[in-house]
């Protein structure tokens, strides 16, 4: 995990009016938060340069692209030790299908977000690609039935 990153209120609406939207351009920007538009510039790329803003996010939609089935997998690996579990990942990430990875706590060591053209081609993933792993112990699918968007992690309005 990494350290949170201090922030003043400009800051903060920065973050608002491009999490909202962040195609925003800087002059744009600039106008809302109400500071030159070097300033806000400059204030963006630090936010990048600190970690705080990750990056641009271009969403696509799974089923306009043939896979319309979505799974979540519990994965558990056994024995859970980093030389197994580093390979794992990385092929785990490599894959076409996942769509998200999580290491959790509890039970199950890993979720994997799936997006799959069919039952058919989720239980080749299921087999080919996880059963088949030595360090892969058990792994559970669930199907998504629907999916919601949740709201931008700062609110949209201050004290909102």
């Amino acid at each position: 995990m990494t350290d949170s990153v201090t922030l003043d209120p400009i800051d903060l609406e920065i973050l608002r009016v491009l999490q909202n939207d962040s195609r925003t351009t800087n002059r744009d920007l600039a106008t809302a938060v109400g500071v030159a538009p070097s300033t806000c510039l400059d204030r963006v790329a630090r936010l990048r340069r600190t970690g705080v803003i990750l990056g641009h996010e271009l969403r696509l939609d799974p089923a306009k692209l043939g896979r319309g089935l979505e799974a979540l997998l519990s994965v558990q690996v056994r024995p859970h030790r980093r030389e197994l579990i580093s390979p794992f990942v990385t092929r785990i990430r490599a894959l076409p299908e996942t769509r998200a990875l999580f290491h959790l706590t509890g039970p199950d060591d890993y979720l994997v977000h799936v997006a799959v053209t069919g039952t058919s081609d989720l239980q080749r993933l299921v087999i080919d690609e996880f059963t088949s792993r030595r360090e892969v112990a058990r792994v559970e699918t669930r199907l998504i039935f629907q999916q919601w968007d949740c709201g931008p992690l700062l609110p949209p309005v201050p004290g909102a």
